[in-house]
């Protein structure tokens, strides 16, 4: 057994049970199989597990880290210094309680909206969800459908096959009667029935699907850039423990006095405040909640984020590709009228028009013939060859005795319409004419023969056809989609269309959403040259003719100009271009296999909410690149302090409770609220390498002038320790909170309260008498003073010149919302 095009058949072997009948199986017998457990239901992964999410929130090497910081604190009865022990488990908590909301926000919409078969039971074509689907079942394929378990061919019908999602070749597959459709498939053209030969977790692809469908956010350039940052820090820990605990040991004695207790305590408390301060505890965490609620919000917009990852993909996107048919108009075709073709109707017109409305399947034209022309019984074909949208036609056979004998063939007029003869050019000039209304325009064509079998290489539109008519079809544009392309444009983000229809009609409809007037690009004339392909795609925004291979190489060659694509269909004919595309958007109407490889699906079809979409992948990802940049400057500062303290053998300049204070008042908590604030900017690649260009001197900076104080009372003298590190740690508070203030800009109400709340606090922790007990906070002496605001004026004019410097060289684009 072979299948079409000299492919092998990714699985084959002898059908098992008995043989349902015509009518398919009856309702005792499905009940007995699902008595027996043999159904298609398989454990559901469309997320991470709650024990998943816990573990990633919580068991992690840094979280190691703290603990057992805490309890060798704890054990030292050191418990105030033991207090960031509790923001960890706030932080964690934190990740853990959103994440969890977000999946089972998207779980619920993902099983609402799960996909579901056509069957014959009893007699009977019922539509049942797919993981109601038990062996010996009939499904009723069409084109545009998924294939959600094992199947075999029974009918005489053949259909094309996607099986990239196995395989990995993009080439359709042709299937004939005998052959296996395996689950994860795509029926891309034809239909027929089949019979289920394995259910559920016996399925050939089972653990490719199961694994396909996984929550997935290891893809982010965000968290691959900051797990390589956490990857250096972790080497760095170990030897800069082992430096800040010799340099404490030096500074109290030396090793000789180290039987001392007391003098063990106050270096392990120095060597975990060291430690402590270079770990961003909670960068990963609020990386986490921000993918999270953006995927919880944008379910509450009705979009079913299919990977929370790709809230990432929707700040980047700098190219929006959108199908004509579902997206700019409403999905929905009306029949308009019947037209001469130059020579008058053929007999039997009006039967071959019948019967294509009665095999409508998923198409929308066909439905609409079908409604204009509804057939009580249609006639019985000889045969038929099913559309494909790389033909851009179908066919029917009639037998001699039906008084519409021969071949009747309904298609594109430049796919049929292209013979010599004189009829046929002027149905061709008459169609044109058609379409240049903006009207959708399909020919009817008969031949007295019939046509040869799908599937066999020679299937073809003969090259004597008589033209008979022409129909046209109208669309409705949605009344959205003018506003919604703008907003793109406004935004820096190129809007292409790309349709398949003839290019004049999808010319009509682009200057009615605003990209000028004329025909569109006839992507009949696509150049075959990768580059000169790339040159077209780039210099022209609307096209017609476009066959589904074409628009994949379309999105390929946009994404070779280093573009991030987003690709909106509906169609079957879609699924190559979705798949292709860096975000996938899938509209309500889609069939189910254009679903089943999109990224995010509109569930109520809404194109209007592009832009909010758009914007809160910018506000998602804009918001961890500013809070990257001050976990970072964290990490830096608190790096180079530990590493400076350690090689000049000075005390540390903190305690571990101080350090926690500073970081929950100038970075958790307000970092925790600018995650969640609006952003318009658009993401560009480079977030690390901006991130650090920005962390890294800055945290030079601050180091410098923390360490300036600890000189400069190191060589006055007569400073007490508990004043020292009063002065360090106002310099730092000071500092570090110019940092918050610099990545937050531009300010607007909200987030000048996120800082006036943080500038608060801290005269709250320097100036309440409990809170100076607490945190050790004696307030310095005037030399010591002045020299702690000096540092600190230094230190953020330091920040201010290198934020100034990044801005210059790094140019935004942002929204109203900010």
């Amino acid at each position: 057994m072979s299948d079409a095009g000299g492919k092998r058949p990714l699985a084959a072997g002898p059908a098992q049970g008995s043989r349902p009948g015509p009518g398919g199986l009856s309702s005792a017998e499905v009940l007995e199989r699902t008595r027996a457990g043999r159904v298609n239901s398989v454990p559901f992964a469309a997320s991470r597990t709650a024990w998943q999410i816990i573990r990633a929130n919580a068991l992690t090497l840094f979280n190691g880290i703290v603990a057992c910081s805490f309890l060798l604190l704890f054990i030292l009865d050191q418990w105030r210094d033991a207090l960031f022990g509790l923001s960890a488990v706030g932080n964690s908590v934190i990740g853990i309680v959103q994440e969890y909301r977000a999946k089972r926000s998207l779980d619920q919409l993902a099983v609402l909206h799960a996909a579901r078969s056509r069957v014959l039971r009893d007699g009977v074509r019922q539509e049942i969800p797919a993981a109601g689907l038990v062996p010996d079942d009939l499904v009723v394929l069409g084109a545009g459908d998924q294939v959600t378990a094992d199947l075999q061919l029974v009918d005489d019908d053949y259909l094309e096959v996607d099986e990239s999602f196995l395989t990995g070749e993009s080439e359709p597959v042709g299937k004939h009667p005998g052959d296996r459709l395996l689950a994860g498939t795509l029926i891309l053209a034809g239909g027929g029935v089949a019979r289920v030969v394995k259910v559920g977790e016996e399925t050939f692809a089972y653990r490719l699907t199961s694994e396909a469908r996984r929550f997935s956010l290891v893809t982010s350039e965000i968290r691959r850039g900051l797990e390589r940052v956490f990857t250096v820090v972790s080497w760095l820990l170990l030897p800069t423990a082992l430096l800040v605990i010799n340099a404490q040991v030096q500074t109290h004695g030396g090793w000789a006095g180290m039987q001392d207790p007391g003098r063990w305590t106050v270096t392990a408390v120095a060597a975990v405040a060291g430690v402590l301060a270079m770990i961003p505890l909670g960068l990963l965490l609020l990386t986490s909640v921000a993918f999270a609620v953006g995927g919880l919000r944008l379910a509450r917009q009705k979009v079913l984020v299919q990977e929370l990852a790709a809230v990432e993909v929707l700040a980047r996107v700098d190219v929006l590709c959108v199908d004509k048919t579902g997206t700019l108009s409403s999905g929905s075709v009306a029949f308009d009228a019947v037209h001469d073709a130059g020579a008058g109707p053929a007999e039997g017109w009006r039967a071959a028009l019948e019967w294509f409305g009665a095999n409508a399947g998923t198409s929308s034209t066909a439905a609409a013939i079908g409604e204009a022309f509804p057939a009580s019984n249609a006639l019985p074909e000889v045969s038929s060859v099913p559309f494909t949208a790389a033909q851009k036609w179908s066919s029917v056979t009639f037998g001699p005795a039906s008084g519409a004998a021969g071949t009747w063939i309904l298609g594109a007029p430049d796919a049929l319409l292209g013979g010599p003869s004189a009829g046929c050019r002027e149905a061709h000039r008459r169609a044109a004419a058609l379409a240049s209304s903006g009207l959708r325009t399909l020919a009817l064509v008969h031949n007295p023969w019939r046509l040869p079998a799908a599937g066999t290489g020679t299937a073809g539109v003969p090259g004597h056809t008589t033209p008979a008519l022409l129909l046209t079809f109208h669309e409705n544009l949605r009344e959205d989609a003018p506003r919604t392309l703008d907003f793109f444009r406004q935004q820096g983000v190129t809007v292409k269309i790309i349709s398949g229809d003839d290019p004049r009609t999808v010319g009509v409809l682009a200057g009615k959403v605003g990209f000028g007037t004329g025909a569109a690009y006839d992507a009949r004339k696509l150049p075959a040259d990768p580059d000169l392909l790339e040159q077209v795609v780039e210099a022209h925004h609307v096209f017609g003719s476009v066959t589904p291979a074409q628009k994949q190489d379309m999105i390929r060659a946009l994404k070779r100009r280093a573009h991030t694509v987003a690709m909106t269909g509906d169609g079957v004919n879609d699924v190559l271009a979705l798949k292709e595309a860096d975000l996938g958007i899938a509209m309500d109407s889609a069939s189910p296999a254009t679903k089943a490889v999109a990224r995010l699906v509109l569930l109520d079809g809404r194109f209007d909410r592009l832009p909010a979409i758009v914007a809160e992948g910018r506000r998602a990802i804009s918001n961890i690149e500013r809070v990257s940049m001050v976990f970072l400057s964290k990490t830096m500062y608190s790096t180079l302090i530990a590493l400076t303290t350690g090689i000049m053998l000075l005390p540390f300049p903190f305690l571990p409770r101080q350090l926690s204070a500073i970081d929950g008042l100038t970075i958790g908590l307000p970092a925790f609220f600018l995650a969640l604030q609006p952003s318009g900017q658009r993401y560009e690649h480079g977030f690390l390498k901006r991130s650090l260009a920005f962390a890294v001197p800055a945290g030079v900076g601050v180091a410098a002038s923390v360490m300036a104080v600890s000189v400069y009372a190191s060589s006055a003298g007569g400073h007490s320790t508990a004043a020292v590190q009063t002065a360090s740690t106002l310099s730092l508070a000071l500092i570090a909170a110019w940092i918050l203030v610099s990545v937050s800009r531009p300010l607007n109400r909200t987030k000048f309260l996120i800082l006036a709340g943080m500038y608060g606090g801290l005269a709250l922790l320097f100036t309440v008498p409990l809170s100076v007990e607490f945190f050790r906070l004696d307030w310095p002496p005037p030399d010591l003073l002045a020299a702690s605001l000096l540092a600190a004026a230094a230190g953020s004019l330091a920040v201010e010149a290198v934020k100034h410097h990044q801005r210059g060289r790094i140019p935004s684009v942002r929204t109203h919302q900010e």
